[in-house]
């Protein structure tokens, strides 16, 4: 056996090694929780969630509905993949939309435009009223170093607040889902998959993504050393100059605070070979949200964001 046979191999047993245990984790809270949810934005990692769900019950229906917390910030074409997807296999979608906090006053729109710090009081609320005592998110730990102490099964509070002095040890794949009343349990099954684990497991499995994924021609401005693109959260300013390069996004999230990188990677292993040679994070590259400061994740997660 070459070494490159040898290094394919090793690939395939970590894929294989990462989706069962995604697969167990997922029964595992079906069997201890009442109420479980999915996040679902239609972004790459909520979508593998929902694949590897699929399959951890197949051919049964999935159990859990899907939660999407709407900014009314988003790009048009992940919302018609989510529309898409849970029109293909049936699913219940619930939306708390943030635009509806802002019409009725619960909520005010900030002075910078994004909304993505706006979405904790929504998803919160969309917890407490639908019961839901389980919800599955895409976080990943490689991702940023708040999410990197993250447990699998992560304990909050009444308030949603999330506690590092009351998380479990998860020792030997055992996991303590208890929780009182009002309390739940985010669920990250994604936690040990890396940016490159999961492009190399969407190849594999030939997982369906929104074409934002890939490189396409969009215009777009430089702002803060992102490429931002117009929409409904505002455009450019005076001194901005619009160009239309290849880009394509690593993550997806608010409009207003998600920046495009340019690329010329149109297929699967395209991504596959530009993520392995990067030396940043997609939420690093492209998430001017996780730039405010330098405890912003930590002090979003304190407060009940994800």
């Amino acid at each position: 056996m070459t070494t490159l046979e040898a290094a394919a191999d090793a690939a395939r047993d970590n894929l294989a090694a990462l989706e069962s245990e995604a697969i167990h984790i997922f029964r595992e809270v079906a069997g201890e929780f009442d109420r479980p949810v999915i996040l679902f934005s239609g972004g790459k990692d909520s979508t593998l969630l929902l694949h590897l769900a699929i399959k951890a019950f197949w051919p049964a229906p999935v159990p859990f509905p899907l939660l999407h917390v709407d900014t009314g910030h988003n790009f048009d074409e992940v919302i018609a993949f989510r529309d898409h997807v849970v029109e293909k296999y049936g699913l219940r979608l619930v939306v708390a939309s943030v635009q509806d906090y802002i019409d009725d006053g619960r909520l005010a729109e900030r002075a910078d435009g994004t909304r993505n710090p706006l979405q904790t009081q929504p998803l919160l609320d969309a917890i407490a009223d639908n019961k839901f005592d389980a919800v599955f998110g895409g976080g990943r730990r490689d991702e940023e170093r708040a999410r990197a102490k993250e447990r699998i099964f992560s304990l909050r509070s009444a308030f949603g607040q999330w506690d590092p002095r009351r998380q479990r040890p998860e020792l030997w794949n055992l996991y303590n889902g208890r929780h009182r009343p009002g309390e739940h349990v985010r669920v990250f099954p994604l936690s040990n998959f890396t940016e490159a684990d999961v492009w190399n497991y969407i190849a594999r499995e030939q997982v369906e993504l929104p074409s934002i994924y890939y490189a396409h021609k969009r215009k777009v401005y430089s702002r803060d050393g992102m490429w931002l693109t117009e929409g409904p959260w505002g455009g450019p300013r005076d001194d901005e100059e619009v160009h239309e390069l290849m880009v394509r996004y690593r993550t997806v999230g608010d409009g207003s605070c998600t920046g495009a990188v340019e690329s010329t990677a149109s297929t699967v292993d395209e991504v596959i070979a530009e993520v392995q040679a990067s030396r940043l994070t997609e939420r690093g590259a492209t998430r001017a949200d996780d730039r405010m400061s330098e405890a912003a994740m930590e002090d979003r997660k304190r407060e009940g964001y994800f």
